[in-house]
């Protein structure tokens, strides 16, 4: 069954960033975090990932409270589930000046659990995001010439 469409997106985080390697993995949510995000509330906008002791944890992830439940705390640490060779293949990556893991979207997946897509990513410069507009700019060009034609 294909993938459906992502309940919360990091839209920025691919002007921002250069994705570099991107892992899917699970997260821990409480249950009015989970039928908040079912709403399509939340914000990845602030978030990112940390590796701590061996354990992978999202911070910054912005999930508001659910309006029918008991209220929690909205942007607490949410422990991110790996498996222990993912976590040791991507620990000497983060360890590097520069690479960091970026949260790139929060869905749920076919069984109904809640994933984040992971992004191992690399800041980009001023000058790679001005390119980066220009040959989009560029595209929408040669797509107006050729729809013209």
């Amino acid at each position: 069954m294909a993938q459906k469409r992502p309940a919360i997106q990091n839209r920025k985080a691919r002007f921002r960033y250069e994705l570099l390697d991107c892992v899917e993995c699970g997260i821990i949510l409480t249950g009015t975090e989970v039928k908040s995000l079912r709403a399509g509330h939340g914000s990845l906008e602030e978030a990112f990932a940390t590796i701590d002791g061996g354990e992978a944890w999202l911070r910054g992830f912005h999930i508001p409270a659910y309006e029918h439940g008991e209220p929690h705390d909205p942007i607490r640490p949410r422990k991110l589930l790996l498996h222990k060779h993912e976590i040791d293949r991507l620990a000497p990556k983060l360890a590097m000046r520069g690479l960091t893991l970026v949260p790139v979207k929060v869905y749920f997946n076919d069984r109904g659990l809640a994933k984040v897509s992971v992004a191992l990513a690399k800041g980009k410069t001023h000058r790679d995001k001005r390119q980066d507009m220009k040959e989009r700019d560029d595209r929408r060009e040669i797509d107006r010439a050729m729809r013209r034609r």
